[in-house]
């Protein structure tokens, strides 16, 4: 016969089972980080590279040819982390014997996407207006709003993640000339820390 602690316990699992997204994978959040930094080094040495290696003005990238090589390392940074996380959170739900497309898991993903959404055409906005140099802050904000917003039907260290992301966003919209910076400390570093700290507990 079960004690009521096993029993109350296995009610507790079952609960946070049907009410939370629990099959994010930390290993894709580590992945995530490493595509954002690979990118953000990209970039880095498209805009400074030719500078610190004293070609002349005509040589260097022009401000829309940055713009452009920087859109599509933003894309593909994006692919390559929405297709690990659904592979490795697909794998994940496999192996716990989980259902990955729950109504917990549509909770989460509204809950993420819709702000991201509305950042991305914010983002758009800016680049139509001219205004390059707030991108930073607005992919970061935006994003760390989404994290937090959808922290409430998955793993608690997400909160964490969004605020962080929300932090370094609003530094970067009052220091732009830091942008690429913080940009790669929040969709890289951060991404490989609290993506670590969750494998470590949640996935061996």
């Amino acid at each position: 016969m079960k004690k009521p602690e096993q029993e109350l316990a296995e009610i507790k699992a079952m609960m946070e089972r049907s009410t939370r997204f629990l099959s994010l994978s930390g290993l894709s959040g580590i992945l995530a980080g490493i595509y954002a930094l690979i990118g953000a080094g990209m970039l880095w040495y498209w805009i400074y590279s030719p500078a610190s290696l004293g070609a002349v003005e005509s040589q260097l990238l022009s401000t829309r040819e940055i713009l452009n090589l920087g859109l599509l390392t933003g894309l593909a940074v994006l692919i390559l982390a929405l297709g690990s996380a659904y592979l490795l959170s697909q794998k994940k739900s496999k192996k716990n014997a989980q259902k990955f497309w729950s109504p917990a898991g549509k909770r989460f993903f509204s809950a993420l996407f819709i702000p991201v959404f509305a950042g991305g055409l914010f983002s758009f906005a800016l680049i139509h207006e001219g205004y390059f140099h707030f991108l930073a802050a607005s992919t970061l904000t935006f994003y760390g709003l989404g994290l937090f917003n959808a922290s409430h039907f998955t793993l608690s260290e997400i909160k964490n993640l969004g605020l962080g992301q929300v932090i370094l966003g609003l530094i970067a919209a009052f220091h732009p000339e830091y942008g690429l910076i913080l940009w790669a400390l929040g969709f890289g570093v951060l991404h490989v820390i609290y993506g670590s700290m969750m494998y470590y507990k949640y996935d061996r």
